[in-house]
């Protein structure tokens, strides 16, 4: 198991040298990939500041309970909450950053153009589908607790169910919006107009 850091590269595009329709695109998904890039960057940052807060509550139960004999339902639950929001809005991060531990046989011997297809095949028919999927069968769910602005059913538990519900609809979209940037990358790739660097993350 081998973990790398992800690739920097502070101007990847490589101009196109004609003015054709095809290349203005490239040039304009160009831009769309940067963007979601440094949104997905920003969110990922953000979060990760809130891992400190996780463990500062995580201490306040155990402390309050091993220690003053003091439990608190809404405390624990704030546990709860943080962990969600962490986990399901940096996800877009961890794609960015090729951060999920996947079983990698073949593709690490591939070419760069090879991956660069897979992964937009992977983007195209798996990663996106799936999150529309999940963000379609979802909607009721969160919407219903809206609608009754769900609250913990534990006595003194944090009244807010219906935003925690609301992270699952968060998560598909930062995951949509980074898939398309990787697929736009990919396809950036495949016509020779990024400079690709190897993309690393945890592999099995």
């Amino acid at each position: 198991m081998t973990k790398d850091n992800n690739h920097t590269n502070n101007n990847p595009f490589v101009q196109p040298h004609h003015n054709t329709p095809f290349n203005r695109a490239l040039i304009v998904i160009h831009k769309i990939t940067i963007q979601v890039d440094q949104l997905t960057e920003n969110i990922g940052r953000f979060v990760s500041w809130l891992t400190l807060l996780l463990m500062f509550a995580v201490f306040l139960v155990v402390l309050l309970r091993y220690v003053f004999n003091i439990g608190s339902i809404a405390l624990q639950e704030s546990a709860h909450y943080i962990h969600a929001f962490i986990f399901l809005t940096a996800s877009g991060y961890a794609l960015k950053h090729n951060a999920h531990v996947r079983v990698d046989i073949l593709y690490r011997k591939m070419s760069t153009k090879r991956k660069a297809l897979i992964d937009a095949l992977g983007s195209l028919f798996l990663l996106l589908p799936v999150c529309f999927f999940i963000a379609i069968i979802s909607w009721d769910y969160v919407t219903r607790s809206w609608l009754i602005t769900e609250s913990s059913s534990e006595p003194g538990g944090i009244p807010g169910v219906f935003l925690l519900k609301t992270f699952i609809l968060i998560m598909c979209a930062v995951l949509i919006l980074q898939g398309c940037a990787e697929l736009f990358r990919s396809i950036l790739i495949l016509n020779n107009a990024w400079n690709h660097q190897p993309k690393k993350g945890v592999n099995v």
